[in-house]
């Protein structure tokens, strides 16, 4: 079968409103007729994607933040960021970025981030005098800093499909992580400034102890997560399971959430996890079908003609993966793409480590770039503002996380120290 003809079935699908596995198993369906191969393969194809232990942290990690999320647990943590750098210039919106940064210890994920940080974020700049647009832009551009800090389910999908060390893609995370927040600070002080916005009141430190210790049980949880996957007493799949364990204790201790809440809770991280195993599992079959059609082998070959150094190499997959984070769930993105660009990265002398942190920070990028962040979808939900108002607002934070992402491309120390001091 053509393989022009192949992705053009696949995006026609897409485009006409089939979801992402849809529209995968849709054009792998007619790849095999064409082949005359037996469906057998598109059964034992599946299996296979959705048949890894490691892939059990995704739905764990996920209904880990939804219980802090429904459980007090980000309330307690937004308080703390808010007394603690709430009377810098822009005050909130720095409380915002160190909120996302503190979560991004615990869930792993941008959506949770949005979704649950974001409703109690927006409402209480909205209620300091803070413009909503700007509440809007900041509390979805830190967002993305959750799948990039430890843990990461991104990051467990490429060290999956790239079959590299999850560990040191999580310790790799870790400085690029407080780049992305350093970059979106200053873009916070500038706009800050030049608005006027409020800041908050210093308090001093008796108070910040105060609310400190309200909250230690809170900002316990990523020490608790992180200290049992790297020691190795833990794997990242039971790290998310004591995720789940220390987060259901908290919600009850704080008598936020009722035995009615946790049924929503299950029935939310069911929802959202579907979605994500279902992609997986048809993400196997296609991109069987790209290994038989040799597809990775012929884009080698074409980098290998046109582009011969390193840094020219890591322009052009930027460039392709922030184009492809626009219209491609971060997910399938990655289990499609990671058999096609990691083994022309490596050739090139890009460390696997390195490129999964580039690659899943790019496709991070997409969540908060039109037609399909769907951070951007959350955002419209929870505000009163229309998809064009957001997209413009978030554009400086947008350039502000491209410069994160040049540094950490083009700096690999920035992604490989951690990993090389701990595991050698």
């Amino acid at each position: 079968m053509n393989m022009g003809l192949f992705f053009l079935i696949f995006l026609a699908v897409l485009l006409m409103n089939g979801s992402v596995a849809f529209s995968m198993l849709f054009c792998s369906g007619i790849y095999m007729l064409a082949e005359g191969l037996s469906f057998m393969l598109v059964a034992q194809r599946l299996v296979a994607g959705a048949n890894q232990f490691v892939l059990l942290a995704i739905p764990f990690f996920i209904l880990a933040s939804n219980i802090m999320n429904y459980g007090g647990v980000t309330d307690r943590i937004f308080n703390f960021a808010n007394k603690a750098v709430g009377h810098i210039p822009g005050g909130l919106g720095h409380a915002n970025i160190l909120a996302s940064v503190i979560f991004a210890g615990m869930s792993g994920s941008a959506v949770a981030d949005c979704a649950g940080l974001g409703k109690i974020e927006i409402k209480a700049m909205k209620d300091s005098g803070y413009d909503e647009g700007f509440a809007a832009a900041i509390t979805g551009a830190s967002s993305i800093i959750g799948p990039i800090i430890p843990p990461s389910i991104p990051c467990v999908l490429y060290g999956v499909a790239a079959s590299v060390s999850i560990g040191q893609l999580f310790l790799g995370g870790a400085i690029p992580g407080v780049i992305m927040a350093v970059c979106l600070a200053v873009m916070v002080t500038i706009e800050a400034v030049r608005n006027g916005y409020p800041r908050e009141k210093w308090e001093g430190f008796r108070v910040l102890g105060r609310t400190l210790g309200k909250s230690f049980l809170s900002l316990l949880t990523p020490v608790i997560i992180l200290f049992g996957t790297f020691t190795g007493i833990v794997t990242p799949t039971e790290s998310a399971v004591i995720a789940i364990l220390y987060s259901l204790a908290l919600a009850f201790l704080y008598k936020q959430m009722t035995v009615r809440q946790f049924k929503e809770v299950l029935i939310e991280t069911v929802r959202t996890t579907v979605p994500t195993m279902s992609i997986l599992c048809a993400a196997q079959v296609f991109g069987w079908i790209m290994a038989n059609e040799q597809i990775p082998q012929l884009v080698l070959a074409f980098f290998e003609t046109f582009i011969h150094s390193k840094w020219a190499a890591l322009i052009v997959v930027n460039i392709f993966l922030l184009i492809v984070g626009c219209f491609m769930e971060a997910g399938a993105a990655l289990i499609i793409l990671v058999p096609v660009l990691l083994p022309i990265m490596t050739s090139f002398g890009v460390d696997p480590v390195h490129f999964g942190i580039i690659m899943v920070l790019n496709l991070m990028i997409g969540l908060i770039t039109p037609p399909v962040g769907i951070c951007l979808y959350i955002l419209q939900s929870i505000t009163t503002l229309s998809f064009s108002e957001i997209v413009k607002r978030i554009a400086p934070y947008l350039l502000s996380l491209i410069i994160a992402l040049m540094i950490v491309s083009f700096v690999p120390a920035t992604v490989m120290w951690l990993p090389t001091m701990v595991f050698g």
